[in-house]
Protein backbone atom coordinates (compact mmCIF):
# COMPACT_ATOMS: atom_id res chain seq x y z
CA UNK A 1 0.00 0.00 0.00
CA UNK A 2 1.60 3.24 -1.16
CA UNK A 3 0.77 6.32 0.94
CA UNK A 4 1.85 9.88 0.14
CA UNK A 5 2.79 11.98 3.17
CA UNK A 6 3.41 15.71 2.82
CA UNK A 7 4.13 18.80 4.89
CA UNK A 8 3.10 22.35 3.98
CA UNK A 9 3.23 25.62 5.90
CA UNK A 10 0.06 27.36 4.68
CA UNK A 11 1.31 30.79 5.80
CA UNK A 12 -1.33 32.38 8.03
CA UNK A 13 -4.53 30.59 7.09
CA UNK A 14 -6.67 32.94 9.17
CA UNK A 15 -10.46 33.08 9.20
CA UNK A 16 -11.40 36.73 8.89
CA UNK A 17 -13.83 38.95 7.04
CA UNK A 18 -11.82 41.93 5.85
CA UNK A 19 -13.98 44.95 6.54
CA UNK A 20 -13.66 48.57 7.62
CA UNK A 21 -15.15 49.71 10.86
CA UNK A 22 -14.60 51.85 13.91
CA UNK A 23 -13.31 50.39 17.14
CA UNK A 24 -12.96 52.69 20.11
CA UNK A 25 -9.66 51.35 21.43
CA UNK A 26 -7.19 48.98 19.81
CA UNK A 27 -4.82 47.27 22.26
CA UNK A 28 -1.15 48.02 21.87
CA UNK A 29 1.58 45.49 21.25
CA UNK A 30 2.15 45.37 25.01
CA UNK A 31 -1.44 44.63 25.98
CA UNK A 32 -2.00 41.80 23.52
CA UNK A 33 -5.15 41.57 21.42
CA UNK A 34 -8.91 41.48 21.43
CA UNK A 35 -11.52 39.47 19.58
CA UNK A 36 -14.83 40.99 18.55
CA UNK A 37 -17.57 38.53 17.58
CA UNK A 38 -20.80 39.50 15.87
CA UNK A 39 -22.92 36.50 16.76
CA UNK A 40 -25.83 37.32 14.48
CA UNK A 41 -23.74 37.16 11.31
CA UNK A 42 -20.93 34.99 12.71
CA UNK A 43 -18.32 37.58 11.80
CA UNK A 44 -15.19 37.98 13.89
CA UNK A 45 -12.43 40.55 14.13
CA UNK A 46 -9.19 40.06 16.06
CA UNK A 47 -6.18 42.21 16.78
CA UNK A 48 -2.65 41.17 17.62
CA UNK A 49 0.18 43.48 18.72
CA UNK A 50 -1.98 46.51 18.01
CA UNK A 51 -2.90 45.55 14.45
CA UNK A 52 -6.04 44.10 12.88
CA UNK A 53 -5.60 40.44 11.91
CA UNK A 54 -6.80 39.94 8.36
CA UNK A 55 -7.84 36.88 6.44
CA UNK A 56 -5.39 35.20 4.11
CA UNK A 57 -5.46 36.82 0.68
CA UNK A 58 -8.05 35.02 -1.46
CA UNK A 59 -5.69 34.63 -4.42
CA UNK A 60 -3.01 33.13 -2.16
CA UNK A 61 -5.59 30.81 -0.62
CA UNK A 62 -6.61 29.57 -4.06
CA UNK A 63 -2.98 29.07 -5.06
CA UNK A 64 -2.22 27.06 -1.93
CA UNK A 65 -5.32 24.95 -2.63
CA UNK A 66 -4.24 24.41 -6.24
CA UNK A 67 -0.85 23.14 -5.14
CA UNK A 68 -2.48 20.75 -2.66
CA UNK A 69 -5.07 19.33 -5.05
CA UNK A 70 -3.27 19.42 -8.40
CA UNK A 71 0.38 18.96 -7.44
CA UNK A 72 0.88 17.38 -4.02
CA UNK A 73 -2.18 15.08 -3.92
CA UNK A 74 -1.15 13.68 -0.54
CA UNK A 75 -2.98 11.02 1.40
CA UNK A 76 -1.78 12.54 4.68
CA UNK A 77 -0.93 16.24 4.82
CA UNK A 78 0.71 17.91 7.82
CA UNK A 79 -0.03 21.64 7.82
CA UNK A 80 1.23 24.57 9.86
CA UNK A 81 0.07 28.14 10.49
CA UNK A 82 -3.66 27.41 10.65
CA UNK A 83 -5.77 29.49 13.02
CA UNK A 84 -8.20 26.80 14.18
CA UNK A 85 -9.94 23.63 13.08
CA UNK A 86 -12.99 25.52 11.80
CA UNK A 87 -11.01 27.39 9.14
CA UNK A 88 -9.18 24.17 8.22
CA UNK A 89 -12.52 22.42 7.71
CA UNK A 90 -13.82 25.38 5.72
CA UNK A 91 -10.67 25.42 3.58
CA UNK A 92 -11.06 21.69 2.92
CA UNK A 93 -14.73 22.12 2.05
CA UNK A 94 -14.60 25.27 -0.07
CA UNK A 95 -11.16 25.03 -1.70
CA UNK A 96 -10.13 21.35 -1.63
CA UNK A 97 -13.49 19.88 -2.60
CA UNK A 98 -13.64 17.84 0.64
CA UNK A 99 -10.53 15.97 -0.41
CA UNK A 100 -9.82 15.09 3.21
CA UNK A 101 -12.63 13.51 5.25
CA UNK A 102 -10.46 13.25 8.38
CA UNK A 103 -9.02 16.36 10.07
CA UNK A 104 -7.15 16.79 13.36
CA UNK A 105 -6.11 20.02 15.07
CA UNK A 106 -5.76 20.99 18.73
CA UNK A 107 -5.42 24.62 19.80
CA UNK A 108 -1.80 25.24 20.73
CA UNK A 109 0.26 27.87 22.54
CA UNK A 110 1.01 30.51 19.91
CA UNK A 111 -0.01 34.06 20.79
CA UNK A 112 -0.86 34.62 17.11
CA UNK A 113 -3.16 31.57 17.34
CA UNK A 114 -1.39 29.66 14.55
CA UNK A 115 -1.70 25.91 15.01
CA UNK A 116 -0.58 22.66 13.39
CA UNK A 117 -3.02 20.15 11.92
CA UNK A 118 -3.42 16.95 9.94
CA UNK A 119 -5.57 16.40 6.84
CA UNK A 120 -6.04 12.75 5.89
CA UNK A 121 -7.81 10.64 3.32
CA UNK A 122 -7.23 7.68 5.61
CA UNK A 123 -9.03 7.21 8.92
CA UNK A 124 -7.51 8.80 12.00
CA UNK A 125 -7.13 7.00 15.32
CA UNK A 126 -5.79 8.42 18.56
CA UNK A 127 -5.00 12.15 18.62
CA UNK A 128 -2.62 13.45 21.30
CA UNK A 129 -1.51 17.02 21.91
CA UNK A 130 1.81 17.62 23.66
CA UNK A 131 1.29 21.37 24.02
CA UNK A 132 1.68 21.21 27.82
CA UNK A 133 5.12 19.56 27.68
CA UNK A 134 7.89 21.32 29.60
CA UNK A 135 11.68 21.22 29.51
CA UNK A 136 13.78 20.60 32.65
CA UNK A 137 15.52 23.95 32.19
CA UNK A 138 12.16 25.76 32.50
CA UNK A 139 9.78 23.41 34.31
CA UNK A 140 7.08 26.06 34.74
CA UNK A 141 7.01 27.09 31.07
CA UNK A 142 5.48 25.23 28.11
CA UNK A 143 8.33 24.34 25.77
CA UNK A 144 6.46 24.30 22.44
CA UNK A 145 5.70 27.59 20.75
CA UNK A 146 2.72 25.84 19.10
CA UNK A 147 2.38 22.10 19.67
CA UNK A 148 3.67 18.64 18.90
CA UNK A 149 0.58 16.94 17.48
CA UNK A 150 0.58 13.13 17.48
CA UNK A 151 -1.93 11.41 15.18
CA UNK A 152 -2.42 7.73 14.38
CA UNK A 153 -3.13 6.95 10.72
CA UNK A 154 -5.28 3.88 10.22
CA UNK A 155 -6.04 1.59 7.34
CA UNK A 156 -9.60 1.19 6.16
CA UNK A 157 -9.79 -1.95 8.29
CA UNK A 158 -9.04 0.05 11.42
CA UNK A 159 -5.50 -1.21 11.95
CA UNK A 160 -2.80 1.36 12.67
CA UNK A 161 -0.46 1.96 9.75
CA UNK A 162 1.86 4.53 11.34
CA UNK A 163 1.90 7.57 13.61
CA UNK A 164 2.67 11.06 12.35
CA UNK A 165 4.05 13.82 14.57
CA UNK A 166 3.54 17.36 13.28
CA UNK A 167 5.19 20.43 14.77
CA UNK A 168 6.27 24.02 14.12
CA UNK A 169 9.38 25.00 16.03
CA UNK A 170 10.47 28.42 17.26
CA UNK A 171 11.16 30.86 14.44
CA UNK A 172 14.14 33.18 13.99
CA UNK A 173 11.89 36.24 14.25
CA UNK A 174 13.01 38.83 16.80
CA UNK A 175 10.40 41.45 17.79
CA UNK A 176 11.22 45.07 17.13
CA UNK A 177 12.98 46.64 20.09
CA UNK A 178 14.62 43.46 21.35
CA UNK A 179 18.37 42.99 21.30
CA UNK A 180 19.06 41.09 18.04
CA UNK A 181 22.04 39.17 19.40
CA UNK A 182 20.35 38.01 22.59
CA UNK A 183 17.11 37.44 20.69
CA UNK A 184 18.87 35.06 18.29
CA UNK A 185 20.48 33.20 21.20
CA UNK A 186 17.13 32.85 22.95
CA UNK A 187 15.40 31.60 19.78
CA UNK A 188 18.10 29.01 19.13
CA UNK A 189 17.97 27.88 22.75
CA UNK A 190 14.21 27.47 22.53
CA UNK A 191 14.51 25.44 19.35
CA UNK A 192 17.12 23.18 20.93
CA UNK A 193 14.92 22.59 23.98
CA UNK A 194 12.00 21.78 21.68
CA UNK A 195 14.18 19.30 19.76
CA UNK A 196 15.25 17.64 23.00
CA UNK A 197 11.63 17.40 24.13
CA UNK A 198 10.52 15.89 20.81
CA UNK A 199 13.13 13.16 21.12
CA UNK A 200 12.10 12.47 24.70
CA UNK A 201 8.38 12.33 23.87
CA UNK A 202 8.67 10.12 20.78
CA UNK A 203 11.09 7.81 22.61
CA UNK A 204 8.43 7.40 25.28
CA UNK A 205 5.49 7.01 22.88
CA UNK A 206 7.09 4.69 20.28
CA UNK A 207 8.65 1.27 20.43
CA UNK A 208 12.17 0.95 18.98
CA UNK A 209 10.70 -0.79 15.91
CA UNK A 210 7.68 1.50 15.68
CA UNK A 211 6.58 3.07 12.39
CA UNK A 212 6.35 6.83 12.69
CA UNK A 213 7.03 10.04 10.82
CA UNK A 214 8.13 13.41 12.20
CA UNK A 215 7.15 16.32 9.95
CA UNK A 216 6.70 20.05 10.06
CA UNK A 217 8.30 23.47 9.87
CA UNK A 218 11.46 23.18 11.97
CA UNK A 219 12.75 26.70 11.19
CA UNK A 220 16.26 25.28 10.79
CA UNK A 221 17.97 22.97 8.29
CA UNK A 222 18.32 19.26 9.12
CA UNK A 223 22.01 19.59 10.02
CA UNK A 224 21.44 22.43 12.49
CA UNK A 225 23.23 21.95 15.79
CA UNK A 226 20.05 23.08 17.55
CA UNK A 227 18.03 20.25 16.01
CA UNK A 228 20.65 17.59 16.71
CA UNK A 229 18.79 16.11 19.72
CA UNK A 230 15.68 15.59 17.59
CA UNK A 231 17.49 13.42 15.09
CA UNK A 232 17.83 10.53 17.55
CA UNK A 233 14.88 8.63 19.03
CA UNK A 234 15.21 5.54 21.24
CA UNK A 235 18.97 5.78 20.68
CA UNK A 236 18.43 5.28 16.94
CA UNK A 237 18.99 7.91 14.24
CA UNK A 238 15.99 9.09 12.25
CA UNK A 239 16.25 9.22 8.47
CA UNK A 240 16.05 12.54 6.63
CA UNK A 241 13.82 11.52 3.73
CA UNK A 242 14.32 14.86 1.94
CA UNK A 243 18.11 14.73 1.78
CA UNK A 244 18.09 14.23 -2.02
CA UNK A 245 14.71 15.39 -3.32
CA UNK A 246 13.41 15.95 -6.82
CA UNK A 247 11.83 19.26 -7.83
CA UNK A 248 8.64 19.83 -9.78
CA UNK A 249 10.52 22.56 -11.67
CA UNK A 250 13.95 24.22 -11.46
CA UNK A 251 14.38 27.02 -8.96
CA UNK A 252 13.68 30.52 -10.22
CA UNK A 253 16.97 32.21 -11.12
CA UNK A 254 18.21 34.98 -8.89
CA UNK A 255 18.35 38.50 -10.27
CA UNK A 256 21.84 39.69 -11.26
CA UNK A 257 23.92 40.62 -8.26
CA UNK A 258 21.80 38.58 -5.83
CA UNK A 259 24.07 35.57 -5.68
CA UNK A 260 24.12 32.17 -7.36
CA UNK A 261 20.79 30.90 -6.00
CA UNK A 262 20.32 27.56 -4.23
CA UNK A 263 23.26 25.21 -4.16
CA UNK A 264 21.07 22.17 -3.55
CA UNK A 265 17.55 20.98 -4.35
CA UNK A 266 16.96 20.38 -0.64
CA UNK A 267 15.34 23.69 0.29
CA UNK A 268 11.81 24.88 1.03
CA UNK A 269 12.40 28.39 2.40
CA UNK A 270 14.13 31.43 0.91
CA UNK A 271 15.17 34.33 3.13
CA UNK A 272 16.44 37.56 1.62
CA UNK A 273 18.26 39.41 4.41
CA UNK A 274 18.74 43.18 4.36
CA UNK A 275 22.04 44.60 3.24
CA UNK A 276 24.57 42.98 0.95
CA UNK A 277 24.09 39.39 2.08
CA UNK A 278 22.80 37.01 -0.59
CA UNK A 279 19.47 35.21 -0.19
CA UNK A 280 19.62 32.01 1.84
CA UNK A 281 17.94 28.81 0.70
CA UNK A 282 17.29 26.29 3.47
CA UNK A 283 15.27 23.16 4.11
CA UNK A 284 13.01 24.29 6.95
CA UNK A 285 10.21 21.83 6.21
CA UNK A 286 11.23 18.32 7.19
CA UNK A 287 9.97 14.76 6.89
CA UNK A 288 11.92 12.37 9.12
CA UNK A 289 11.06 8.65 9.12
CA UNK A 290 11.74 6.03 11.76
CA UNK A 291 14.37 3.32 11.16
CA UNK A 292 11.57 0.79 10.52
CA UNK A 293 10.55 2.86 7.47
CA UNK A 294 14.06 3.05 6.03
CA UNK A 295 13.99 1.66 2.52
CA UNK A 296 10.21 2.03 2.39
CA UNK A 297 10.00 5.65 1.23
CA UNK A 298 10.27 6.78 -2.38
CA UNK A 299 9.99 9.85 -4.61
CA UNK A 300 10.98 12.61 -2.16
CA UNK A 301 9.78 15.76 -3.91
CA UNK A 302 9.49 19.50 -3.36
CA UNK A 303 7.02 21.61 -5.33
CA UNK A 304 9.14 24.52 -6.44
CA UNK A 305 7.76 28.05 -6.31
CA UNK A 306 7.61 30.24 -9.40
CA UNK A 307 8.17 33.52 -7.52
CA UNK A 308 10.94 34.30 -5.07
CA UNK A 309 8.41 35.33 -2.44
CA UNK A 310 6.52 32.06 -2.89
CA UNK A 311 3.27 30.92 -4.46
CA UNK A 312 0.59 31.40 -1.83
CA UNK A 313 3.11 30.65 0.92
CA UNK A 314 6.69 31.55 1.78
CA UNK A 315 7.36 27.81 2.20
CA UNK A 316 7.37 25.16 -0.51
CA UNK A 317 5.58 21.88 0.24
CA UNK A 318 7.45 18.58 0.37
CA UNK A 319 6.34 14.96 0.25
CA UNK A 320 7.36 11.33 0.10
CA UNK A 321 5.61 8.08 -0.87
CA UNK A 322 5.74 5.29 1.71
CA UNK A 323 5.15 1.61 1.07
CA UNK A 324 3.28 0.33 4.14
Amino acid sequence: MMIRVATFNLNNLFSRFNFQGEVGAIPSAETGGITLTFDQDQFAARTFAGRLVRAKDSADTREVARRITQVINADVLAVQEVEHIEILKQFNREHLGNLYPHIALVEGNDRRLIDVGILSRLPIGTIISHQTAVHPDRPNHRVFSRDLLQVEILGNNGNKLFTIYNTHLKSHFIPLGEDPVQGAIDANTSRKRQAETISRIISRMERPNGRFILAGDMNDPPDSEFLAPMRTVNNQPLIDSLENPSETRPAKAETPGQGPGPQSKAWTHRFNPPGDEFPRYELFDHIWVSPSLAGRYFNPTIDRRTKHAGDGSDHDPAWIDIDI
